[in-house]
């Protein structure tokens, strides 16, 4: 009989060490994992191919299992960004928000002139 994985293998140490050391970055990135796992398995009859299955064969058929798994193996990923990437990430999205404004007032603009 095939020993079944628990929550202690893999090691939780190891996870913890692939994550930066902490508990809650481990729980949040496998959570999204895991649910990402969920939604393609519950939409494998529904011809979504937009979420990718999972990366490791595991005798355990639960979702966080895999997504753990996932992480020990080294086939997920994720980064952390800098305060210097959120700040570009800000000033992008007012700079797109700026750019919709001024077409929406262009719009309208154009709109009176064409009614007057």
């Amino acid at each position: 009989m095939a020993d079944r994985p628990s929550l202690v293998d893999p090691p939780i140490e190891e996870l913890l060490a692939k994550v930066g050391d902490s508990k809650f970055t481990l729980v949040a990135v496998s959570a999204i994992r895991a649910r990402e796992i969920n939604d393609y398995y519950n939409g494998l009859g529904a011809g979504r191919g937009t979420v990718i299955p999972p990366q490791v064969t595991s005798l355990s058929n639960k979702s966080l299992s895999l997504a753990l798994e996932e992480l020990y193996e080294g086939k997920l990923e994720f980064h952390r960004p800098t305060p210097d990437e959120l700040e570009r990430e800000r000033l992008d999205r007012e700079t797109a928000q700026a750019h919709a404004d001024g077409a929406n007032d262009l719009d309208a603009f154009t709109d009176a002139l064409r009614d007057a």
